[in-house]
């Protein structure tokens, strides 16, 4: 029910954003301009696309380190699945068919996965607002892309300083845990420290100045080249879209596109990604709202269907079914939390043990 409840959810902020998209558009002048395009703009397109996602398996690697040695070539099927999930899935599922894949192939815990996953969406919201503020020396922004960078610099501020607080102070975590486990049964307290313990060791890479040096310039590497992946879909739309997404303006508009993509929605971020690029395209960049469209559309696809073509192969070769997909993704909000429920009721009906100081670095260190 609760998985039905978020599907339905995420359609509906589809829906509504694709309402917005295509309000007072008419089809024949976004097919016009579609079928209008230079398609030799599209190989190269791609090619920086792919580099870019080579470029996120590098710092995937990386950020593994203090839990698993383990190289981007190993990995990339492991991101590429995650892409194709991504696509497929609603509600950026793909990122826990990656922590389940990487499990099983490499035995590191479904938490600590997802710990390194939340660094390197950190390091990527981090990069879409320095491609924002970039572009700011050349364009100006509007009211509603000006409330956009401040929502995110004060989302992604706060969960670096949250970040910053779990890795670095110790006897502050100590007891904010103990805050979180005083209330509960202890066999489910004791879990939960489990996750926990787990999870911090997943952002081990925090403590190191080299890897995180490291991973903010393969960030902005892997972005950089699709950035540039906008800039060549946009000349093949030749005038005005040519010069009005320059440098700048594909910086901007790869910025906000992706920051628009947070928001929970459909599989492949169907109508978030597009209201995204109308709000820099047309809104700050000036072109017509049916051209940007158009090229919106022809950005989505690019970015849709070559990834998830070639992960699409990669998940055969994983043995991995849509259903497994969905039931492993799921199993977090899903058969844990039923298991936390049931020893909940255990421990109401048995005798209580004293409650043991928490503690992040003896027990479940696993």
């Amino acid at each position: 029910m609760f998985r039905s409840w978020r599907v339905v959810l995420g359609l509906v902020i589809s829906a509504g954003f694709l309402v917005y998209a295509f309000q007072g558009q008419q089809p024949g002048e976004i097919w016009a301009a579609l079928r209008r395009v230079d398609g030799r703009w599209i190989a190269p397109a791609l090619v920086f696309y792919f580099v870019g996602v080579w470029l996120r398996a590098v710092r995937w690697s990386v950020l593994l380190r203090p839990l698993v040695a383990v190289s981007a070539r190993s990995i990339w099927p492991v991101v590429v699945v995650g892409y194709t999930a991504n696509n497929v899935l609603p509600l950026r599922m793909g990122e826990l068919v990656r922590s389940y894949l990487l499990g099983r192939r490499y035995g590191v815990r479904k938490t600590a996965a997802l710990a390194t996953i939340a660094v390197e969406r950190l390091f990527d919201g981090l990069t879409m607002l320095a491609f924002m503020l970039a572009a700011t020396t050349v364009i100006s922004f509007t009211a509603e892309l000006q409330r956009l960078a401040l929502i995110a610099f004060v989302l992604f501020v706060a969960i670096l300083l949250g970040l910053m607080v779990l890795t670095l102070g110790g006897d502050l975590r100590d007891r904010l845990l103990q805050l979180v486990l005083g209330p509960l049964p202890t066999p489910v307290a004791d879990r939960v420290e489990r996750m926990a313990a787990s999870f911090l060791g997943g952002l081990g890479v925090l403590t190191r100045k080299g890897d995180l040096l490291l991973v903010a310039t393969l960030s902005l590497g892997a972005w950089g080249c699709e950035a540039s992946m906008y800039w060549l879909v946009a000349q093949g739309f030749g005038l005005p879209l040519t010069a009005a997404v320059g440098p700048a303006g594909a910086l901007l508009t790869t910025g906000v596109a992706n920051l628009a993509t947070l928001v929970p929605a459909a599989p492949g971020y169907v109508g978030t990604f597009e209201a995204g690029v109308l709000l820099a395209v047309n809104g700050a960049l000036g072109v017509p709202r049916s051209l940007a469209l158009s090229y919106a559309i022809l950005v989505h696809a690019a970015l849709w269907f070559p990834v998830t073509l070639w992960g699409a192969i990669e998940w055969w070769r994983q043995h991995l079914s849509l259903a497994q997909a969905r039931r492993e993704a799921t199993v977090g909000d899903g058969e844990e939390f039923a298991a936390m429920t049931m020893s909940r009721a255990e421990a109401n009906v048995a005798p209580q043990p004293e409650r043991r100081q928490a503690s992040t670095t003896g027990r479940g260190s696993g």
